[in-house]
């Protein structure tokens, strides 16, 4: 009987406190949205599952990070522990962009010599006409860190589920050309009892495309 995910992987998302981790997350996994939201204290945890491609289900583990510095000692532990992260700013808000540097300088470092898989997320794209952050900018950042770049709003449902698939599917193929595997006492991926196993040169089955969600119409 075939277990009810093949792999596990856990993704962390990152940025600084009222981005809208939790909205995302929340819109993701509950397909729910508030417009009142508590800050996260510490560490919030959720889960979803993705079918990438017929017969293989990824559960996706998902870590909420507190974006406030008094918090930093107990996210910094979940980091060794992730296979991806979803790095969050706020088009709206300058300095979160401006942060993003940092978020990804410090996870990196702490998970040497290992390396972690990036989304880079401009949240709240309903908010146009405050956009402090231009598309370019955005993306020539993204160019700049080597990762994909896409535009969110967890209020009108744009592109979230698109976020998270485009970073499944990045990790997914990585551990299909066997750049990406298991290890003992590492939690980012996790193999399930009847798990198809990858190793380099294997043939592969072209994934379907992802088809983008409709733009916001609030």
């Amino acid at each position: 009987m075939d277990t009810l995910w093949q792999y596990q992987f856990r993704i962390i998302l990152l940025g600084d406190s009222t981005v809208g981790k939790s909205s995302l997350l929340k819109r993701f996994t509950d397909g729910i949205y508030s417009d009142v939201a508590d800050p996260t204290v510490g560490v919030d945890f959720y889960t979803r599952s993705l079918e990438i491609e017929p017969r293989v289900k990824i559960k996706l583990q998902l870590w909420d990070t507190a974006g406030q510095e008094r918090f930093r000692s107990i996210t910094t532990s979940y980091y060794r522990n992730s296979v991806g992260g979803l790095l969050v700013f706020d088009l709206t808000n300058r300095k979160t962009f401006d942060h993003v540097r940092e978020w990804h300088k410090e996870v990196s470092e702490h998970i040497l010599p290992h390396h972690m898989v990036y989304i880079l997320i401009g949240h709240k794209s309903d908010l146009n006409k405050d956009r402090k952050v231009s598309r370019d900018e955005a993306e020539q950042l993204a160019a700049e860190l080597g990762i994909r770049y896409i535009e969110t709003s967890a209020k009108c449902n744009s592109n979230v589920d698109r976020a998270f698939e485009l970073l499944t599917r990045d990790i997914y193929e990585l551990m299909k050309m066997g750049e990406i595997v298991t290890r003992d006492g590492w939690d980012g991926v996790k193999s399930g009892l009847s798990a198809k196993v990858f190793y380099p040169g294997d043939d592969e089955e072209e994934l379907p495309t992802i088809t983008a969600e409709k733009g916001c119409h609030c």
